[in-house]
């Protein structure tokens, strides 16, 4: 079996780690995780170089890339940061939806502005009282003559409150567990909808928020499909979503290693550089064959979709198993760095909270392990 990456897949690898040195940085990612904010011009790049539109067909103005591709994207998106790769990777792939499903208006008023940059997309599944269980949501969507009325109350809505942002939501619209669910269409500033963000640990360039709807109406055009099938929307998303994940997962352990490494080496203590004690050594090598290992799994992952097989059980694996191993990676390089990882000039903070959030992110742990062992047959 082939591992290496072919020459195109090669130069897009370069391109985009060219890209995030030269074009972003250490700098502006700590300045806006720090300050808590959007980053727009990151954002305007990506949308001006034309990448927003890589998971939608060419029709569609997108570049119809594979699923190999997208990973290679996700990695170089989150080399230093998940939260910037977070930014970037939500809208895409909650516009996979509209690129699907969407009626020719919805996809006409969408997906040109969001391939301009103007555009933004949330998604909205998880409640107070439905996190892991996503089908056990309540907040309702009744037809009313040509109006949807909607009433609940959603949480973990990444992104919701930035300036033009739909928001996918899903909610009830039938009794059946599975199949009384919809996606619906929402303008963020639509009356009746309150969003309150939320003052987390981690999201912080993100953000994410808390969604109150009192009666909210939007018009019976904005179902995106058809009426009580979004749950199987939601479930044909999460392939994509997860594999971005994992992807994102390996690129910034990637780096949180690598910094690890030039800190031991460049630190002396005891008159011997710290990349010289026995643990330290052994900590790090064990840590470089576990990215690799989730790596190669990731794009392994990648690979079995981008030949159009079903892949749940492998984007799984690869999200749990890269979940841990970015969250070991920047735990021994907290350890590393002493006290010097405490402070945001270093990086490895960041790269600890946010490696602990993709544990519960995007799906947690202990539900990727359920879906593995339900592929098993268990």
């Amino acid at each position: 079996m082939d591992f290496s990456f072919t020459e195109e897949q090669k130069l897009w690898h370069d391109t985009l780690h060219a890209f995030m040195e030269n074009e972003v940085g250490r700098e502006y990612t700590r300045k806006h995780d720090e300050a808590r904010e959007f980053p727009g011009e990151l954002y305007q790049k990506v949308a001006d170089n034309g990448w927003l539109g890589m998971l939608l067909p060419e029709d569609q103005g997108g570049l119809d890339a594979d699923p190999v591709m997208y990973a290679i994207f996700c990695e170089a998106m989150a080399k230093f940061s998940l939260d910037t790769a977070a930014c970037v990777m939500t809208p895409m792939f909650t516009a996979t939806n509209i690129s699907r499903h969407g009626t020719a208006e919805q996809k006409q008023e969408y997906l040109p502005a969001f391939l301009r940059g103007e555009q933004k997309f949330a998604i909205s599944i998880s409640e107070p009282d439905a996190g892991s269980d996503a089908a056990g949501i309540q907040t309702r969507a009744v037809l009313d003559g040509d109006e949807w009325v909607i009433n609940g109350n959603k949480t973990w809505c990444s992104g919701a409150h930035h300036p033009n942002t739909a928001i996918t939501l899903m909610a009830r619209t039938g009794e059946d567990r599975h199949g009384g669910l919809s996606m619906i269409l929402v303008p963020n500033d639509v009356p009746g909808l309150t969003i309150r963000k939320l003052d987390t640990i981690v999201r912080r360039s993100l953000g994410t928020t808390e969604l109150f709807f009192d009666n909210v109406r939007v018009p019976r055009e904005s179902i995106l499909g058809e009426v009580n099938s979004g749950w199987q929307y939601v479930n044909e998303h999460l392939e994509y979503e997860r594999l971005g994940l994992a992807a994102s997962y390996v690129g910034n352990a990637r780096t949180a290693l690598d910094d690890t490494i030039s800190y031991t080496r460049g630190r002396t203590q005891f008159g011997r550089a710290l990349s010289s004690f026995q643990v330290l050594k052994h900590r790090m090598a064990e840590n470089e064959c576990e990215v690799e290992a989730a790596r190669l799994l990731t794009y392994s992952a990648a690979t079995k979709m981008a030949r159009g097989e079903r892949a749940v059980k492998e984007v799984s694996m690869a999200k749990v198993f890269a979940a841990d191993v970015a969250f070991k990676v920047a735990f021994n390089g907290m350890q590393a760095l002493g006290g010097y990882a405490q402070v945001p000039e270093y990086d490895m903070e960041r790269y600890f909270r946010e490696a602990k959030h993709g544990m519960v992110g995007g799906g947690a742990s202990e539900i990727q392990r359920s879906i593995i062992a339900r592929e098993m047959g268990l």
